[in-house]
């Protein structure tokens, strides 16, 4: 077992119990002391029940400062192994116990003359204390034949000496001791859940971050990617004399990574916005393939404002431009479409290309591998994703739970 819990991270405060728990803990236990040590005096009948109840509501008070004393020292420990706040309770817990019993005592003193002189009426005793603090009752003497002889004074409670005060002290302060560690208790308790609740949070915030990251990752997989692409394919029309495709491509490359690069890489986009950024890849490889790419769009209006991972078409559709257009010579047409069934948003990527040539399956795979683990990472395992030949072509579905932005564009 560790000694010690694990520090906060920078700028994260220690876990703490809030104040109001603590003083909710407190005065709990002293209402409850309260009202036992109120029925006690009920129950005995003693008498005097409003001058010991005002008297025994100071002691209630002043034990709940002082048990916000013994808080305030807690609170040091509060980072601490178990055992260390164990052991700091029990040391701390007997001074403050030692104080509350010596406030008994001064509160209550003042009482006992009066207490004795009542039981002594109640039982028609005369009872009285002499001048050195002994207790004493006149009992009557009788003489010969039954007749009043005069009274004896019996001493029934010897003066309080130094030795019976510390008895009187310590057996006050023992039971404000175990009262004073019940609480401890208490308190340790709370702390234990704030401090689990808090680790919990820590976890929680690491593993997002972690999913974050992962994320990026995944996300800044694909750009590269592309932009090697691109640039060759750019570097072959400069080098063909094609200027103005060329130019042409520049300005659309300029305008695909603008729209690319305005969202955060972790972040959804709208379905119509992932639909859009396709279009201009396509416009791209276009000036590539004047007369052998072809491509659709089909995006219900209901569907605009779906939600997806960003990007997370682009392996797909990259795929069917480097192994559907560019190994034939025929016209080819690739089709993004989307559709809802059952609450689920149902893409399509697919061409009428010859499927997947032999000996792609390489770099083929890295793009669908990079779709499945967004889709997984951001997702869970609530998706569907399925990618391969179909008669006349090759076709790549994603099936994911159907939830709309939220916004503007919504």
């Amino acid at each position: 077992m560790a000694d010690s819990l694990p520090a906060p991270g920078p700028g994260e405060s220690a876990p703490r119990v809030p104040l109001r728990a603590v003083l909710f803990s407190m005065v709990v236990l002293w209402a409850t002391y309260f009202l036992l040590t109120t029925v006690r005096s009920l129950v005995m009948d003693i008498g005097f029940q409003f001058e010991l109840a005002w008297r025994r509501l100071v002691v209630t008070a002043i034990g709940i400062a002082l048990t916000l004393v013994l808080w305030l020292l807690l609170r040091l420990f509060d980072n601490r192994a178990l055992w260390i706040k164990i052991s700091a309770a029990i040391v701390l817990a007997l001074p403050v116990a030692l104080a509350i019993g010596q406030v008994n005592y001064w509160v209550f003193k003042d009482m006992s003359p009066a207490i004795e002189r009542a039981y002594g009426e109640k039982l028609n005793l005369n009872l009285r204390r002499d001048e050195s603090g002994n207790l004493l009752v006149d009992v009557p003497l009788q003489g010969p034949g039954g007749t009043a002889a005069g009274t004896q004074s019996v001493i029934i409670e010897p003066a309080e000496t130094l030795g019976d005060f510390w008895r009187k002290l310590l057996d006050v302060a023992l039971g404000r001791y175990f009262l004073l560690l019940a609480w401890a208790s208490t308190y340790f308790a709370l702390l234990a859940g704030v401090q689990a609740r808090a680790a919990q949070r820590r976890e929680e915030q690491f593993r997002s971050a972690a999913k974050a990251a992962e994320l990026r990752s995944l996300r800044y997989q694909v750009n590269p990617h592309f932009l090697f692409n691109t640039l060759n394919s750019l570097s072959a029309l400069v080098m063909t004399g094609k200027t103005e495709a060329a130019e042409t491509m520049i300005q659309t490359i300029s305008r695909f990574y603008r729209h690319s690069l305005a969202a955060e890489p972790t972040a959804d986009v709208a379905l119509r916005d992932e639909f859009d950024l396709q279009r201009l890849y396509l416009e791209i490889e276009a000036v590539r393939f004047p007369t052998r790419l072809r491509a659709v769009f089909d995006l219900p209006q209901g569907l605009e404002d779906a939600r997806l991972p960003g990007m997370i078409l682009q392996p797909l559709v990259e795929n069917s431009v480097k192994y559907a257009v560019s190994p034939v010579s025929r016209p080819v047409t690739i089709t993004l479409a989307a559709r809802e069934e059952f609450d689920r948003l149902v893409i399509t990527v697919s061409d009428d290309g010859p499927g997947v040539p032999q000996g792609a399956q390489h770099g083929f795979g890295i793009g669908l591998a990079n779709v499945r683990d967004r889709l997984e990472a951001r997702l869970g395992p609530d998706i569907g994703f399925a990618s391969g030949p179909v008669p006349g072509g090759y076709r790549s579905e994603i099936r994911i739970p159907l939830s709309r932005m939220s916004g503007p564009h919504a």
